[in-house]
């Protein structure tokens, strides 16, 4: 799942990007309006976390913008505005959700993992192939009813194959759907958590590589909220084998 942040208070920011990220997320934060339109023209996120007073572009005028997108993320809008009329007017403009400051953390994973599963094209929540049945409520796996215990990334990086299936991955699908911006494109992260999953995964192999097109779950009953990636989607440097 990747998130937008944006807040123009940066401790807020950071204490809530850094949380999100914790729960497996991708995020990116953007400190103002101007910032987080350039952010959403360019990646597609499942969920924004808008602070509504901010400056650039005004969240309310940016909430339409996202709104207005033939893909659009679902809005989770941040205010420390909490009257019910507030809420009314943010509802009206467009957003999801909405959250009065300041908030309980917990809350805040919880309802930006709903707004995901409520995203249009979402699928059903437990995902199966192969023998894995992986459920990103719970943050639990199984293969072969057999549980795995996996790393923050690792999770991500099967959620989205899962995701994805019975269609192929790019490493750099990966690292836009389970890192963030700031990912070096010439790191061997995505190869050096395939290779752990791979292990943890056991026999028989189910994550296979194609040499100049990526990875992908084998197996024909592989579920996800759509089709492959689709002519094109999967080029550029090839995914190695780990």
């Amino acid at each position: 799942m990747r998130v937008l942040v944006v807040e123009d208070s940066r401790s807020l920011a950071e204490v809530v990007a850094e949380g999100l990220r914790d729960q497996g997320m991708a995020v990116d934060v953007a400190y103002d309006g101007l910032a987080a339109a350039a952010r959403i023209d360019v990646h597609a996120y499942d969920v924004v976390v808008l602070d509504r007073d901010l400056p650039g572009i005004h969240g309310d005028t940016l909430c339409q913008m996202i709104t207005e997108r033939d893909e659009r993320a679902m809005v989770l809008m941040l205010t420390a505005a909490g009257e019910p009329g507030d809420r009314v007017s943010g509802l009206t403009l467009g957003a999801d959700d909405y959250l009065a400051k300041p908030f309980h953390f917990p809350e805040l994973v919880l309802r930006v993992r709903s707004l995901a599963r409520r995203r249009p094209a979402a699928r059903a929540r437990t995902l199966r192939a192969a023998g894995i049945e992986l459920d990103p409520v719970r943050r639990t796996v199984l293969r072969d009813g057999r549980p795995l215990e996996l790393s923050v990334k690792e999770f991500a990086v099967l959620e989205a194959l899962l995701r994805a299936g019975p269609g192929f991955l790019s490493a750099e699908q990966l690292l836009e759907q389970v890192w963030d911006e700031n990912a070096d494109p010439f790191t061997n992260t995505v190869t050096v958590t395939i290779g752990r999953l791979r292990r943890k995964l056991g026999a028989p192999p189910v994550i296979t590589t194609t040499t100049g097109v990526g990875y992908r779950i084998a197996g024909d009953d592989a579920v996800g909220p759509g089709p492959g990636p689709g002519p094109g989607r999967a080029e550029g440097r090839s995914g190695s084998s780990a």
